[in-house]
């Protein structure tokens, strides 16, 4: 019986290891599958990237500027706001004071179902898809000043002023504000952007045109 003893010993020390080593092997495969995972991620937001870049520039031409992009309209889906900047000694004064910029276009863009659709169009006047926003000058503008935050309850919020064009050296300085500002933030209800009255409470509605400013990008 003594002799027998060292021997079972042996067996059940041998059947414990091969217990432990199976036990081990299954973590050993998952970290290995998490760690090959990880390097695809940055390569997703590098695509993302490139895609609005592309979009950007159909937009607006090689020269456009994203300010911002992301769920700009606390609706679930992707915008960028992308904008023509005029480039100029006093712009870039007023921009660091007041965080204002000059641009001569703006245009905010949106991705849904594999497409990116244009909301909102700054150029000589403000439209959105259905027309000329409520509240913005008639005639033609040359310029603007824009302000924008992206920290408010309803999301993105837009300050356009008319800016006044000023002959300068080489012809591209833009003046002080000329006319009203016109706020413009996302409406829930009729799901586009719109301008907002003087209390900044209620939307207003558009003047409808016969063209109408939505295009499709991609």
């Amino acid at each position: 019986m003594k002799n027998r003893n060292p021997l079972r010993a042996l067996l059940l020390q041998a059947g414990m290891a091969v217990l432990l080593l199976s036990g081990c092997q299954p973590a050993r495969q998952a970290e290995a599958v998490t760690d090959n995972a990880n390097p695809g991620a940055p390569g997703v937001a590098g695509t993302e990237q490139d895609e609005s870049r592309q979009v950007a520039d159909a937009a607006l031409g090689k020269q456009a500027e994203i300010l911002t992009h992301g769920d700009l309209a606390r609706n679930g889906l992707d915008q960028v706001l992308v904008v023509n900047r005029v480039v100029s000694s006093k712009d870039s004064a007023d921009a660091k004071d007041s965080g204002s910029i000059f641009i001569t276009r703006a245009a905010i863009l949106q991705k849904g179902n594999g497409k990116w659709t244009e909301l909102l169009r700054c150029d000589e006047h403000l439209k959105n898809q259905n027309g000329y926003l409520g509240g913005a000058p008639a005639g033609r503008v040359t310029g603007w000043r824009l302000e924008f935050r992206t920290d408010t309850k309803q999301g993105l919020e837009l300050k356009f002023t008319p800016a006044q064009s000023e002959a300068g050296e080489e012809g591209s300085g833009m003046g002080a504000p000329g006319g009203q500002t016109v706020v413009v933030r996302w409406n829930a209800s009729t799901k586009r952007y719109q301008s907002l009255d003087s209390t900044h409470e209620k939307f207003l509605s558009e003047a409808p045109t016969l063209e109408t400013p939505q295009s499709i990008l991609k």
